[in-house]
């Protein structure tokens, strides 16, 4: 779905573009409804199209929507091809960090991620990027597309169990996640995620 400034999707009026992946562009968008600002990651044409990627979209949504924790950036619904969710205002995870502020930041992360595996899910794309800090020092982490289920019964890589990505990228060897930030074990595709 192509979305350009100005365009609305239901009561969402897209205000300006965010960022973009490949797994979709993000936009801030304006609730008609609620009179709030949110975030919406919108599917590329060549995801919308396919009726698969499309399954897996859906997943990533219900995915999102069972966490519901303060270091976590909500999800509020599905629009079309797009999801809304909260619009987290701060700044990327980057730079050195005084070590005091580091160590609160990573207790923070550690709160969302213990609490998705809680839930059975792990990220597999925690880097930097996906982890905002908001003026009041609250840590969020956002994007959850490659989120897995820790009892799928699949192999660490199995691109099956990610929302965006099909079966194909399987024949293809395709590894989930930011090269940079993955451990040996999560490159190589081989080994399984721990639970813990």
């Amino acid at each position: 779905m192509s979305v350009s400034v100005g365009d609305r999707l239901g009561p969402y009026e897209v205000l300006a573009p965010l960022g973009a992946g490949g797994m979709g562009e993000v936009y801030r968008a304006r609730d008609s409804k609620l009179k709030r600002e949110v975030a919406l990651k919108v599917l590329p044409d060549l995801f919308a199209s396919d009726p698969e990627r499309m399954a897996r979209f859906q997943r990533e949504a219900e995915v999102l929507a069972a966490l519901n924790h303060p270091n976590i950036a909500a999800i509020y619904g599905l629009e079309a091809n797009a999801l809304v969710m909260e619009l987290v205002e701060g700044e990327n995870l980057t730079g050195p960090l005084p070590i005091e502020t580091a160590i609160a930041y990573a207790h923070q992360i550690a709160e969302a991620l213990e609490y998705a595996h809680e839930k059975g899910i792990i990220h597999r794309d925690l880097k930097p990027a996906n982890v905002k800090i908001t003026a009041e020092g609250v840590v969020k982490v956002l994007d959850f597309g490659l989120a897995k289920a820790i009892a799928d019964p699949g192999p660490a890589s199995d691109p099956a169990s990610s929302p965006t990505l099909t079966l194909g990228a399987t024949r293809m060897g395709v590894i989930m996640g930011t090269a940079a930030y993955m451990s040996p074990e999560q490159a190589s595709g081989k080994t399984r995620f721990p639970t813990r």
